[in-house]
């Protein structure tokens, strides 16, 4: 990030994966808040088809209050992430759905507890052979700048995207409880132990949330910050 850049508000209650964001993009005079150091609790629709459509949402609904009502935070930039499972063998489910899984069928509002989820999918693959078990963790960012003064059409334009994917397979049952969402089911290429036994070190280097992170730290670091972005942040 270049010296303008300072204070980074992550749009989300979720602080497994505020966690993480903070282990890869950690650096001296580098500021992150996270939506219970706001005075409101905004839950945009995800309405999108895509990772990457929900994560712009989130980001241009926080990046728009901010800019309107809380300039006190200091925050210059949004950083909202949409992420979750492929299964091959389910047509690349819960894909989207993947926090509210269970509660697809019940027409429950909100994401659904980690253990109904990794129940239904469980369930779903059952008889399902190992070779068919293939599946990957996919991340989508939207890094959305707080301006002052200008509009929120001004500030989708100026979001920067980032991407990033973990594959893997999906074992019949969970291993080591540990991690948060599916990481009890899931053993990533090229290891024999899934993400709830290998641990945050492990997780936070080829995770997929670790990769799309690792692509905003180079292209903010290698680039000198985000080009084009105009406007007098908050």
């Amino acid at each position: 990030m270049n010296g303008a850049v300072t204070t980074l508000f992550i749009a989300t209650g979720n602080a497994h994966k505020v966690e993480e964001i903070r282990a890869v993009l950690a650096a001296p005079g580098r500021v992150f808040l996270w939506q219970p150091d706001a005075q409101v609790r905004l839950e945009p629709e995800e309405t999108g088809a895509t990772f990457a459509e929900n994560a712009r949402i989130k980001a241009l609904t926080w990046a728009t209050y901010l800019a309107m009502e809380v300039c006190n935070l200091g925050v210059g930039w949004v950083l909202a992430d949409d992420s979750g499972l492929e299964v091959d063998a389910l047509g690349g489910a819960p894909g989207v759905h993947s926090a509210r899984f269970a509660a697809l069928d019940t027409g429950r509002r909100g994401n659904s507890p980690d253990a109904e989820n990794n129940g239904k999918l469980l369930r779903l693959l059952a008889g399902v052979p190992p070779e068919r078990r293939s599946a990957r963790f996919r991340c989508a960012l939207a890094l959305t700048p707080v301006l002052a003064g200008r509009s929120a059409g001004e500030m989708a334009a100026a979001t920067l995207d980032f991407d990033g994917v973990c594959e893997g397979r999906l074992l019949d049952r969970p291993g080591v409880s540990g991690g948060f969402g599916y990481d009890p089911l899931f053993v990533p290429v090229g290891w024999d132990r899934p993400f709830s036994v290998l641990g945050a070190e492990v997780k936070n280097r080829i995770s997929h949330r670790a990769r799309a992170l690792e692509a905003l730290r180079a292209g903010w670091e290698e680039g000198g910050g985000p080009a084009g972005v105009a406007g007098r942040p908050c």
